[in-house]
């Protein structure tokens, strides 16, 4: 390799990482389609848990026995075979029953993380997780704020493990299998204006009923689930101190060096290492009269 390809090579490389960085502080589209996302009405949920029975049939994942476990007598996080988890909390106004599963941000730190596009946000909404293109780098857990996606560490094959707003539904117009099992309409599926107006207007019309406020309308640039709560939401467990901005906006300077450090500095070793051994060549040459 002569010095030219050496730079040709180079700036490959410098390429590359300019087109993280566009992938890193990417913005919505006014003008794109508008996504799907879910409202949950912690007043209305009786932890029945049928969300959790609904969400391991459609994705052959963890059936939980909701009657014999005793589940709700003990804080839950999501894992790698239960994608959703239902919680009580004993607030100021009572037991509250609160299911939680990935929040799908409109901007998810998640899929800005990832190298591969492997974790990625759709034109609909949900953000969905494709085995074929991850490397297994784990970025995307270390990014998220929500700490959702979960890696298969016992797996001889691992996955990464998250709910997808049943994607495999919701792509070709049909509900997320927890949405249709609800039994007291504690989860409702639509856009994110729709489901804002249903927010604003029980707000306006039980004022002494709710929070003024929807959790994931703002927090970390928003999310695709939308809560409503009768107590402050540090009651539920909730982060309340994610600020406003988009959690990209946070780690595009991050990724922008890392394609630098995972490419720039090899191919600038190996670069050298051809060059050196070109000279190497040159001078042996020299030495045999070749």
């Amino acid at each position: 390799m002569d010095r030219r390809d050496f730079l040709k090579w180079t700036g490959v490389v410098g390429a590359s990482a300019i087109s993280s960085e566009a992938r890193a502080g990417g913005k919505i589209d006014p003008d794109g389609p508008e996504f799907y996302g879910v409202l949950v009405d912690t007043t209305r949920c009786i932890g029945c848990r049928s969300c959790e029975v609904a969400c391991g049939t459609e994705n052959s994942m963890r059936i939980p026995d909701v009657k014999n476990d005793g589940a709700l007598e003990k804080f839950r996080e999501t894992d790698e075979k239960q994608w959703t988890v239902v919680n009580k909390f004993d607030t100021s106004k009572g037991d509250v029953y609160v299911k939680r599963q990935c929040m799908h941000c409109w901007q998810p730190a998640c899929a800005s993380a990832c190298l591969t596009n492997a974790m990625k946000k759709t034109e609909i909404g949900p953000v969905t997780w494709n085995g074929d293109k991850c490397m297994g780098c784990r970025f995307c857990m270390l990014s998220c704020p929500f700490e959702m996606p979960k890696y298969e560490y016992d797996s001889w094959n691992p996955k990464v493990q998250k709910c997808s707003m049943c994607y495999q539904r919701t792509s070709v117009g049909g509900t997320p299998a927890c949405v249709e099992s609800c039994p007291t309409d504690a989860i409702i599926f639509g856009h994110k204006r729709e489901l804002m107006e249903i927010a604003r207007v029980r707000i306006y019309n039980h004022p002494d009923d709710y929070v003024h406020k929807v959790y994931g309308e703002y927090e970390a640039g928003g999310t695709g689930w939308l809560y409503l709560s009768a107590v402050p939401f540090e009651e539920l467990g909730f982060r309340t101190d994610l600020g406003t901005t988009p959690y990209p906006e946070f780690t595009k300077d991050f990724l922008y060096s890392v394609p630098l450090v995972l490419l720039g500095v090899p191919a600038l070793l190996s670069g050298l290492n051809l060059m050196a051994n070109g000279a190497e060549d040159e001078d042996e040459s020299e030495v045999y009269g070749e």
